[in-house]
């Protein structure tokens, strides 16, 4: 107790006022860097903005049984399973029928431009990881930081350096959802038998054409889960990221706490179960078919 009392006395008021100096110093130097580079940092997201508003604006605009349709062939396509596709059709029919379609469609697109993202910088990450110990050191406690953080604490810089809106509200999403499909591309690659290696090093394989033509071909059902939980975790953050101004299923369920209007949360939030459901339902069995092409292939 002696020892406890002496550390806290090792303690003088000088040194907590140094803290929160430091504090203000940290929190005005954030605020200065954000008003002198946010302006060039929301420009290099202007791409970014404008893809999701075409995929907004391709999902709104598109004809509702033409839309349905394609989601049917994506379904019959990842699952070969007649009773997934029904249950697709059947569940955006009740989204359109209880008036949530356009909200719906909007939440669709981030979920797919999220996802395109999370693929686009999650597998090259993954890959490097499982191409050197000395990256997988490196990228293994920034996405133990990533994973563990609280989802409201990645609005904060986003908002201050990005203002509210869509492009703050997707990079959010992306940082949340990204760290499951970076380790699973991680673990994939590395969980690919070393005779299988070998027998391509023997037949004088590149490493190009035995990352391509061998690791992630054979890595690819650990991929898709990795696919799977991020696009798990995408819709998980979609109420979150109403809150900075992203249109979809979140806004009104917000909507719905705030004023307590139970009809209108429970609605939408079986919307954002139903797309939770689909998505999970269609990546998994086209993980399995691809698990069971290999299986065939050995």
């Amino acid at each position: 107790m002696a020892k406890e009392e002496s550390w806290i006395e090792a303690f003088p008021a000088m040194e907590r006022g140094d803290l929160r100096e430091l504090r203000k110093a940290v929190d005005s130097g954030f605020r200065e860097f954000s008003a002198d580079f946010g302006p060039y940092i929301e420009a290099a997201f202007d791409p970014l903005l404008t893809f999701l508003i075409w995929s907004e604006k391709l999902l709104l605009n598109t004809p509702w049984f033409i839309v349905l349709a394609a989601l049917a062939a994506i379904c019959w396509y990842g699952s070969k399973n007649i009773k997934v596709v029904i249950g697709v059709i059947v569940s955006f029919m009740l989204i359109g029928y209880f008036g949530m379609w356009e909200n719906t469609m909007r939440t669709l697109s981030m979920i797919l431009v999220c996802t395109t993202l999370s693929i686009a910088f999650g597998m090259p990450l993954g890959i490097l990881m499982a191409m050197s110990n000395k990256a997988q050191a490196i990228v293994t406690p920034i996405l133990d930081v990533m994973q563990t953080m609280p989802s409201f604490v990645y609005l904060i810089p986003v908002v201050m350096l990005l203002g509210i809106g869509k492009v703050p509200g997707l990079i959010a999403v992306v940082i949340y959802a990204i760290p499951p499909l970076i380790r699973l591309t991680n673990l994939g690659i590395r969980l690919v038998d070393k005779e299988v290696l070998e027998a391509s090093d023997a037949f004088g394989a590149s490493k190009r054409q035995k990352l391509f033509g061998v690791q992630i071909p054979l890595a690819l059902p650990n991929i898709m889960a990795g696919v799977n939980q991020t696009i798990m975790m995408a819709l998980a953050m979609v109420v979150v990221a109403s809150m900075i101004g992203v249109k979809g299923l979140g806004q009104p369920v917000l909507k719905a706490i705030n004023n307590q209007q139970f009809f209108l949360g429970v609605m939408n939030g079986l919307a954002i179960v139903a797309l939770a459901i689909i998505f999970d339902r269609v990546t998994q069995a086209y993980g399995l078919r691809i698990q069971k092409h290999r299986n065939k292939a050995h």
